[in-house]
């Protein structure tokens, strides 16, 4: 680690020594972005001079420089610690992308739009998901159209903002021009072919195809693209009176067919879900007097989602008469996300700013079942079910001050204020046949005793019940719970003087169902000349427990090269997860620091932070107990835990640089994190470790947090003519497979077993390529391959997670992606 700080620094110093060298022109497009809702309350900071790390991404840059066509797509390549993965087999999770910052979980990181907090999905991340056992938001239900900036604060903000916050925050900030038309359609496909042995039985390197009905496989030896997708976006804005006031429309459309890629015989249906997805977006604001506005802003997405299960090849699961040979059953999902935040701003005669406002947020995730059956209705069992779902509900009332003092000091600025929140989680039961067990006269058993579902004549076993693929949620399920939370907080900075400042936040934050927690920040900044800052910052934070991980139960069956199981995943408060001793989940608790520097040479920036982040008590999903004996009809059970500490530690660098040559433009950006994670400490108690928190589980934790991630962003523009070229290193990932849960008599010692377990991703460079023709003032056509050389992720043998041949990493599994886009703007 000590080597990779002191390249860090080399890299810092070589670059300083170079931008001496160039011209002294200042560099305001840094300067000029003023950080009003993200980091730091006082209006007059900004970016070059925070106390703390901040991104700043003009999306509507990126998103014309690039192919990538959902936003956490867009900041896995530009920010240096974001990372995100494409998930397939993982049930809710192939249809939202869990993301990151600082390799802590996707429910570690809060999301503000316009400055008020976001809801989360109502999904919980299961199996082998990065973020596995938590939730998040999904930032793809955010059209990128609508977005003018992202902000991303990369630093502990839990003082600032409340829970979620250990990591980092992500402002995105709403598009407020008017008077401008700007769109763009765009159509892309993936490359089909992979790299691989295919033994037989599974997909060749030319691509393959799976029937709508999803009984078996069929191969498309002459199809070479898939994943075939067209975006259409727009923009518009309307001024309202002649104070300012405006009015900002946004509508997307996404169409984005499956990518199936090779798997073993176990996971025939293996790639990218097939998404369908609408978007509108709203940003208003009006003035009603000299000194009050009114501001609304909101939005509704709809997606509609279809991934492949796991195949189910023959035994008591598969009804002949239905699909001979077997059947491959598809999890498909209508995803409903809407929010709207109204409020006031105001500012008084003497320089007090007051925000008073209500943001209510909702996402609805329902599961349909299709290409599946019910195998205890044999022949009589429908082929599509509605298997129930969740759905989470915020409302957030939000009451805040601040006033800036350029008389005191050098200059102060204080804020305070109090929020409201209520949440509420929700399951919801499907119909009777997707989780209903049947017997041999077709009528449900409520007795076991008397009643017995139908045997199976190949294998001898009982025909299980409940949809295949996904079995639906039960009344047994079902869920409302709600909570509440007051907070209040309060932070203050001071410029010392010209070349310091400090500043420091306290908060203090009540719930309604487990109690009170108090969290503190300070950070500081010294300009050691006029182009260098110094920064450091520590803070505690906390995550209280979401409502999912505390009430989320369902049944499932989880599927692997040696077989099938049926597991319970008991909800918290349940008297299962007592009998076997796991206890009630408290808050998250962190103590984050961070130290770094600041350049600004005319042409030249540069930022580089250092940060530790200590979690305890952090909650995670356990490994699978043996319940067999307990008379549940299952197998095994996992529960969420308080099961971990971790230590964090890395470093995020950005460098930049941009010349123009007469008529030519030139632009390049590194962007790098290097990134260690420890678990200090499981907290298994008297339990079995390898059960509660064993070696897999925890390399799914760690793999959640990447060794390391580089990135070169190379742009060139003249006239009619843009191009850019991109180079991302995505480091290397350690999982185990499904031979952790072998005898380990057959390998002889469990040093051995973890060995031959150990699936290694080495590190893979991906290689972007766009170019820009600017057809006329209106038109502008963009032609470009994302991952231009079809690279892959390292096969894997048929013990791996996914049942494909690679695992879901964050450099992705489906190859080439080739685009052309015509934007447009009026």
């Amino acid at each position: 680690m000590k080597k990779l700080i002191n390249l860090s620094f080399l890299l810092l110093c070589v670059s300083y020594a170079y931008s001496q060298d160039q011209e002294k022109e200042q560099t305001k497009e840094l300067e000029e972005v003023t950080i009003q809702t993200v980091g730091s309350r006082n209006s007059k900071r900004t970016v070059v001079n925070s106390a703390v790390p901040i991104d700043i991404i003009n999306v509507k840059d990126v998103t014309t420089q690039s192919g990538k066509i959902e936003i956490n797509e867009l900041l896995q390549y530009v920010a240096p610690s974001f990372n995100a993965n494409k998930q397939s087999g993982s049930d809710g999770a192939d249809h939202v992308d869990p993301a990151s910052l600082r390799g802590m979980g996707p429910d570690q990181t809060l999301v503000l739009i316009n400055g008020k907090r976001r809801h989360q999905s109502s999904l919980i991340n299961l199996f082998g998901t990065r973020g596995r056992g938590n939730t998040g938001t999904d930032l793809n239900t955010i059209p990128a159209s609508a977005i003018k900036r992202i902000e991303i604060l990369r630093d502990g903000a839990s003082a600032q903002y409340g829970s979620d916050a250990i990591s980092g925050v992500i402002n995105i900030v709403l598009n407020d021009n008017v008077n401008e038309l700007n769109g763009a359609i765009t159509y892309g496909a993936y490359n089909t072919k992979a790299d691989g042995d295919f033994p037989l039985g599974t997909a060749n390197t030319k691509g393959f195809r799976l029937d709508q009905n999803g009984n078996g496989n069929s191969f498309g030896k002459n199809k070479r693209f898939d994943g075939n997708s067209v975006k259409v976006g727009a923009n518009y804005g309307v001024s309202l009176g002649k104070k300012g006031g405006f009015v900002n429309f946004t509508t997307e459309f996404l169409n984005k067919e499956k990518t199936l890629r090779p798997g073993f015989d176990f996971r025939k249906g293996f790639g990218e879900a097939e998404i369908m997805s609408a978007n509108i977006m709203a940003n208003l604001s009006v003035p009603i007097c000299d000194k009050l506005d009114f501001y609304a802003f909101g939005g509704r997405n709809y997606r509609d989602t279809d991934a492949y299960a796991f195949t189910r090849n023959d035994g008591e699961r598969v009804v002949e008469s239905i699909y001979p040979g077997g059947f491959t059953p598809r999890i498909t999902s209508n995803i409903v996300d809407n929010s709207i935040a109204v409020g006031f701003r105001r500012k008084s005669d003497k320089g007090w700013k007051m925000d008073l406002s209500n943001t209510y947020g909702k996402n609805i995730f329902d599961y349909r079942i299709k290409g599946t059956l019910n195998a205890s209705l044999e022949g009589n069992s429908p082929r599509e079910f509605d298997a129930g779902g969740h759905s989470l509900s915020q409302n957030t009332i939000n009451l805040d001050f601040s006033k800036n003092y350029d008389s005191v000091l050098k200059g102060m600025n204080l804020a305070f204020g109090a929020e409201y929140r209520l949440e509420r989680f929700e399951i919801f039961a499907g119909e009777v046949g997707s989780y209903a067990t049947y017997d041999t006269n077709g009528n449900v058993i409520t007795d076991p005793s008397t009643q017995s579902a139908p045997i199976d004549p190949v294998s001898g076993n009982p025909r299980p019940g409940g949809s295949q693929g996904f079995p639906g949620y039960s009344p047994k399920n079902e869920v409302n719970e709600t909570r509440s939370n007051i907070s209040f907080y309060a932070d203050a900075e001071f410029d010392i003087t010209e070349r310091l400042l400090i500043s420091g936040a306290a908060r203090f934050e009540n719930y309604s169902d487990f109690g009170s927690t108090l969290n503190g920040k300070i950070a500081s900044r010294l300009k050691i000349t006029s182009k260098i800052n110094l920064r450091a910052s520590i803070s505690s934070g906390f995550r209280a427990p979401s409502l999912a991980q505390i009430y989320y139960n369902t049944s499932f069956t989880n599927f692997s090269s040696s077989g099938a199981s049926e597991i319970l995943l008991a909800n918290n408060e349940s008297s299962v997860t007592r009998a076997f001793g796991i206890e009630k989940l408290n808050e998250e608790k962190a103590i984050n620091t961070s130290f770094g520097a600041t350049a600004n040479f005319g042409n030249f920036t540069a930022t580089i932070d250092g940060y530790m982040i200590n979690v305890k008590d952090r909650i995670v999903l356990t490994g699978y107990f043996d319940a067999s004996s307990l008379g549940l009809g299952v197998d095994q059970a996992q529960f969420f835990v308080n099961g971990a500490d971790t230590k964090t530690k890395g470093i995020d660098l950005v460098l930049s640089w941009k010349k123009k040559f007469g008529e030519s433009n030139f632009g390049a950006t590194f962007v790098g994190n290097i990134n260690e994670m420890k678990i200090s400490k499981v907290k298994n108690h008297n339990l079995d470790e390898q059960t509660f928190f064993g070696e897999r589980d925890k390399a799914f934790l760690l793999a959640s947090a990447p060794k390391n991630k580089f990135a070169l962003n190379l742009n060139y523009g003249r006239k009619w003519f843009d191009a850019g070229l991109a180079f991302t290193r995505f480091s290397e990932v350690k999982l185990l497979d499904y031979q952790v849960y072998e005898d380990v008599a057959d390998y002889g010692s469990f040093d051995n077993q973890i060995k031959a377990a150990t699936d290694t991703y080495d590190p893979k460079i991906v290689t972007d390529l766009t170019l820009g023709f600017k057809l006329s003032k209106n038109f502008k056509l963009t032609l470009g391959s994302n991952n231009m050389f079809n690279i892959y992720p390292d096969q894997q043998d048929d013990w791996v997670e996914a049942g494909g041949y690679w695992d879901a990493v964050q450099m992705g599994f489906s190859g080439a992606y080739y685009y052309a886009r015509l934007g447009l703007k009026f």
